[in-house]
């Protein structure tokens, strides 16, 4: 049997209709969607099933809706399978928090409420200290680490080798992208985000998420669940509270991630949530690695085939 990860999805994968055909062909998922609903104080599931996507996209409800989505699809999985076995779990930034909940560290209805609030203290750090983000694509480390200090950008997603996203006031990262460009990136692409999302641009934010995270409780995974902010597993509760404050300002280590899974002989990932940019960027880092992605019940019929095979 192949050791498996499991991975979810993060903000920017949203898409209206997503989790209706789960919900409708799984009790088990439908109750999440109803319990997500009663949780927040609002119909989360008609957000998700009918839009608007306007109203989807805002940070306070995409980062809950994507959560439920992820874990209905995980639900799916383990309703087929009678149980999944698996030896971690990561996901790219909210995504951790959906792989924290699967891994026991916190209950569902505390992950949305965290995520509720998440979504809202970075929406706000956004409106106060406004930035963008911008993809490079084929640039060398110590290259990249030069466009960061002449234009005043941070580092905010070591995605594999060959992509990094840079992070910092909207001005600075189109000087960025032109430094890029000059240093012989072979792709360059302004991302189309709210704000500049794992810098200091963020620690208002930070700040007021870890008084939020004072009042809920973790406990210790029952299996690795890898960090963003180190690319190692987490610890036990203290240390899962202050990492997760720390992740909002500090950049994504994905590529270490895949690759502590790869060397601890993990060789197959299923990626539960919508889109499949997690399953692209496991593939730049590990060209063998057995993928399969879950967004809904046509996928998670093809997903099953390949865990099975």
């Amino acid at each position: 049997m192949r050791s498996r990860a499991i991975v979810f999805a993060g903000q920017g994968a949203q898409a209206v209709g997503m989790g209706k055909d789960l919900a409708d062909a799984y009790p088990e998922c439908r109750a999440l969607f109803e319990q997500a609903d009663q949780v927040l104080g609002y119909k989360l599931s008609t957000l998700c099933f009918e839009g608007p996507i306007e109203d989807l996209t805002k940070s306070s409800n995409c980062q809950p809706a994507i959560f439920v989505n992820s874990v209905a699809c995980y639900q799916a999985l383990k309703k087929e399978m009678g149980g999944v076995d698996f030896a971690g779990a990561a996901g790219l930034s909210l995504g951790e928090w959906s792989a924290l909940h699967v891994a026991g560290a916190l209950s569902f209805a505390d992950t949305l409420r965290v995520l509720q609030a998440r979504g809202r203290f970075m929406q706000e750090a956004c409106e106060e200290r406004p930035g963008g983000m911008v993809s490079v694509i084929g640039l060398a480390a110590d290259k990249l680490k030069e466009v960061c200090a002449s234009a005043g950008v941070e580092m905010a997603n070591l995605n594999s080798a060959e992509q990094t996203v840079l992070s910092g006031e909207r001005a600075k990262i189109v000087e960025a992208e032109k430094l890029a460009k000059a240093a012989g990136a072979s792709r360059t692409v302004i991302l189309n985000v709210a704000g500049a999302f794992h810098s200091s641009l963020m620690l208002s934010a930070a700040k007021k998420l870890e008084a939020f995270l004072a009042g809920v409780t973790f406990q210790k995974p029952g299996v690795p669940v890898i960090a963003n902010l180190t690319g190692r597993p987490h610890g036990g509760p203290d240390e899962i509270r202050k990492t997760m404050v720390s992740q909002v300002t500090s950049s994504v280590q994905w590529l270490s991630s895949v690759e502590w899974f790869k060397k601890n002989g993990v060789t197959s990932y299923v990626e539960c949530g919508p889109g499949k940019v997690l399953s692209g960027l496991i593939k730049r880092i590990d060209k063998d690695a057995v993928l399969s992605n879950i967004q809904g019940v046509a996928s998670l019929k093809k997903a099953i085939e390949t865990i099975r095979s």
